[in-house]
């Protein structure tokens, strides 16, 4: 090997060597990291982080967010987390959110909500700032037999110490949809209900539809309601038109069966006069033959 080429060899090999020790060796997280007053070894946590698959810039940038927030986290627990194939930039935003926010979240919890497939740091906000949910329109009959059409916003607070094993946004939906079908069948008449539609909100809030979920009910709001059909006219319709096809089919038999009757009688007056020619027929021979015994006057 010439001297130009080994040359070449060493100053690739050189820089190759430089790049993978500034990749081992995170020197730019270490020197921000003191700057931010989170003590951490540059042998012993970061190069150990290259080494235990974990990303050195995921967990150091969580522990000054969370230092600077004044939240004391460990980076054993942010590395754990991460192993965990958590979230942890979004469980220590939502640490420090609900910190700010005055509600209490530790991070075991905090930690065991991200794992159960839930966005921590979103249910902090909706706990924060209630959310919203518009349902669909939900088909119910009052009594009377009329059809209404309703569509109601459900405001809804997240309820952090249900979110591990509490049901969604969609039970949430399911329920009042149930409770609003129930408050507008058990009204006299649909007007009872567009006078006051308050009361399918009453009667749903009094279910205590949120037990068991991730949410608080705050309020439930009928924003629209319509009539649709006249359920109750219609089933009586087409239950006339059922008894005059009743009514139709009794009839024809009626007269299926006086036809069967009267053809029945007229057979039997043409088997009598079968009968009665046949015994005229007779009367003539009965004659003769007493005409040739000679018992004729007799």
């Amino acid at each position: 090997m010439d001297p130009m080429t080994f040359v070449i060899v060493i100053a690739v090999a050189g820089v190759v060597f430089f790049l993978f020790l500034i990749w081992l060796v995170p020197v730019g997280l270490w020197i921000a990291a003191l700057a931010a007053g989170v003590r951490i070894r540059i042998f012993g946590d970061l190069v150990g982080m290259r080494l235990r698959k974990v990303s050195p810039g995921v967990v150091v940038n969580s522990l000054i967010s969370s230092t600077k927030a004044g939240l004391s986290l460990l980076a054993a627990d942010l590395e754990a987390h991460y192993l965990a194939r958590g979230n942890v930039g979004r469980v220590v935003n939502a640490l420090i959110a609900a910190d700010k926010a005055g509600i209490e979240l530790g991070f075991q919890q905090a930690t065991a909500i991200d794992l159960a497939g839930r966005d921590v740091f979103d249910a902090v906000q909706v706990s924060v700032n209630p959310r919203v949910i518009t349902t669909p329109e939900i088909s119910a009959v009052a009594i009377d037999g009329v059809q209404l059409v309703a569509v109601s916003r459900v405001t809804v607070r997240a309820n952090i110490q249900r979110l591990v094993g509490g049901a969604g946004e969609e039970t949430i939906i399911a329920r009042v949809g149930e409770g609003i079908v129930s408050a507008i069948g058990s009204a006299e008449t649909y007007e009872d209900v567009l006078e006051n539609p308050d009361i399918i909100s009453r009667t749903v809030l009094e279910r205590g539809l949120d037990s068991g979920t991730a949410y608080d009910i705050l309020s439930i709001d009928i924003a629209d309601i319509n009539v649709g059909r006249n359920i109750g006219a219609e089933l009586k319709a087409e239950q006339a038109e059922a008894d005059t096809l009743v009514a139709k089919a009794k009839a024809e038999e009626r007269r299926a069966m006086a036809v069967a009757r009267k053809q029945e009688m007229t057979a039997k007056v043409q088997e009598m006069r079968a009968k009665v020619v046949e015994a005229e027929a007779k009367v003539p021979r009965a004659l003769a033959s007493a005409f040739r015994s000679g018992n004729l006057n007799t």
